[in-house]
């Protein structure tokens, strides 16, 4: 069992949103799951956390629908690299992109809006995709005391591993917990997928993956 120290460590949700679960607009595989095992988390272990919430405009150049021609799921290159296009999610205002209503909120004691910029997308927690445009999240918990960043959510693959990677580089430790994640693998060249190929990048950052059932 891992312990969890009360005052420096911190539980982030990573989009827990209606938009990301079955019969959301970019719905994630058994992506419902998360609650339960965020909201057992928020009440047995963490007396701190944070949520990141996806807050798109309508016509984010992130759709594919923005792009004439081309499909969700292709990836084109935009001016800060990569990007995937997928379908259009999270719009802001919309029900789809509240935080799951059955989440147990008291503990969540700041959401981070990401991907507001109609012509950036963002993965991170801590930085839009061209990597320079920062959240300030990283200030927040520097300035709170916290040393150790515990992630849960959606996609382990995406929003999860940047953030986790971010959360190294800016100079904590952090700590995936797979089984409150939910990936989306989507197939990569070569016969890889995203998440094998980010469970590896983050395992050679020193990221740790713990289970649920090792912090309660």
């Amino acid at each position: 069992m891992i312990g969890i120290d009360r005052d420096t460590d911190i539980l982030g949700l990573i989009d827990i949103q209606p938009t990301f679960m079955p019969g959301g607009a970019l719905a994630v595989v058994d992506g419902e799951a998360v609650v339960a095992a965020a909201n057992r988390l928020l009440r047995g272990a963490f007396a701190h956390a944070f949520a990141t919430q996806d807050w798109h405009p309508a016509g984010h150049r992130s759709f594919a629908s923005a792009h004439p021609g081309r499909s969700a799921y292709e990836v084109i290159e935009m001016p800060y690299g990569p990007q995937t296009l997928w379908p259009d999610h999270a719009i802001q205002g919309t029900a789809e992109a509240a935080l799951h209503p059955d989440l147990w909120a008291p503990p969540i004691e700041l959401v981070v809006r990401k991907g507001f910029r109609p012509e950036i997308d963002s993965y991170s927690a801590f930085f839009e995709n061209d990597r320079r445009t920062a959240t300030g999240l990283a200030g927040y918990l520097r300035e709170r005391g916290f040393v150790r960043v515990f992630f849960a959510g959606l996609a382990t693959d995406f929003c999860v591993a940047f953030s986790a990677e971010d959360a190294v580089r800016g100079g904590f430790e952090a700590v995936v917990i797979e089984d409150a994640c939910r990936g989306i693998a989507l197939p990569l060249p070569g016969g890889d997928d995203t998440l094998s190929s980010a469970r590896k990048r983050l395992v050679e950052l020193g990221v740790l993956f713990v289970t649920v059932s090792d912090l309660l």
